[in-house]
C-alpha cells in the first residue's frame, strides 16, 4: 500500500507559550479641555458602552478556550474588557507591570486623539519615522518596545506549554507584532478594539499566528 503524507496541522513547539492578545474595547471619547482620569501618568478612561459590548463578545468568543492565566495591564480598560471572560472562566486576572500602553508624555490624558485628528506636525512626523518620541515627553519607540518585549518574555517564561489570554492596548499589539516580524513599528498599527491576535513564543523566537480577528464583533 502506498504511504500517504498528509499536510500537517500546526501545533506550538514543545516548551512554547501560546499567547492570545486581546485589545481592550473602545474607551470613552476625548473631549477638548477635559483630561481623562490619570494613573501613573497614563490616561485611564473607562470603556465606552460600545466597548462594554465588545468585551461581552470577546468573553463569548473565548469562554470555551483553556487558559492557564488571564493577564491585564494597570489601566482599567483592560480590566473591564477581561471581566466577562473571567466571569465565564471563574478566574482572577494578573497585572503585568510592562504591558501597559505607550506613555504619550504631554499628549497623554486624551490630547493624543485630538492632536491626531488635527494633523499636528509632531503626529505626522511620528507616523513617518515610526518614532513615538516625536511626541513631547513621550517614551521613545526603543523604550516602549524594550518593555513590551520584557513583558512578553516574562509571560512566556511562566507559561511553557500553556495558553494564556493577555488583554492589552493597540500600541502594545503593534509593538509585539513589530518585534516578532521585524516589520516597522507601525506596520501592525490599528488593531480593532476587541480584536484577537496570537503569538507563539518559544525561547527567544516569536511567531505570529494571527492578527486582528474581529469575526466575533460582527453586528455590534
Amino acid at each position: 500500500m502506498t504511504q500517504e503524507y498528509r499536510q500537517p496541522v500546526y501545533q506550538p513547539p514543545k516548551g512554547s507559550a501560546d499567547i492570545v492578545l486581546i485589545r481592550h474595547g473602545e474607551s470613552m471619547p476625548a473631549v477638548a479641555g477635559v483630561d481623562f482620569p490619570m494613573k501613573d501618568g497614563h490616561g485611564n478612561p473607562a470603556l465606552h458602552p460600545q466597548g462594554e459590548r465588545q468585551a461581552v463578545a470577546v468573553g463569548e468568543r473565548l469562554k470555551n478556550d483553556t487558559f492557564s492565566c488571564v493577564y491585564v495591564t494597570k489601566l482599567q480598560r483592560t480590566h473591564q474588557t477581561a471581566a466577562p471572560l473571567l466571569g465565564h472562566l471563574g478566574m482572577q486576572s494578573v497585572e503585568d507591570p510592562d504591558l501597559h500602553e505607550v506613555h504619550l508624555g504631554d499628549w497623554d490624558g486624551g490630547l493624543y486623539r485630538i492632536k491626531a485628528a488635527q494633523g499636528d506636525p509632531a503626529f505626522d512626523r511620528m507616523r513617518e519615522t515610526g518614532e513615538w518620541g516625536e511626541i513631547p515627553g513621550a517614551e521613545t519607540t526603543a523604550q516602549f518596545h524594550g518593555r513590551v518585549k520584557r513583558g512578553l518574555a516574562r509571560v512566556a517564561a511562566a507559561h511553557a506549554d500553556e495558553r494564556v489570554a493577555v488583554f492589552v492596548h493597540g500600541g502594545v499589539i503593534a509593538a509585539a507584532m513589530s518585534i516578532a516580524t521585524g516589520c516597522g513599528p507601525f506596520t501592525f498599527g490599528g488593531a480593532a478594539n476587541g480584536s484577537i491576535s496570537r503569538l507563539v513564543i518559544t525561547g527567544d523566537q516569536m511567531a505570529v499566528r494571527g492578527f486582528n480577528d474581529i469575526s466575533h464583533l460582527e453586528g455590534l
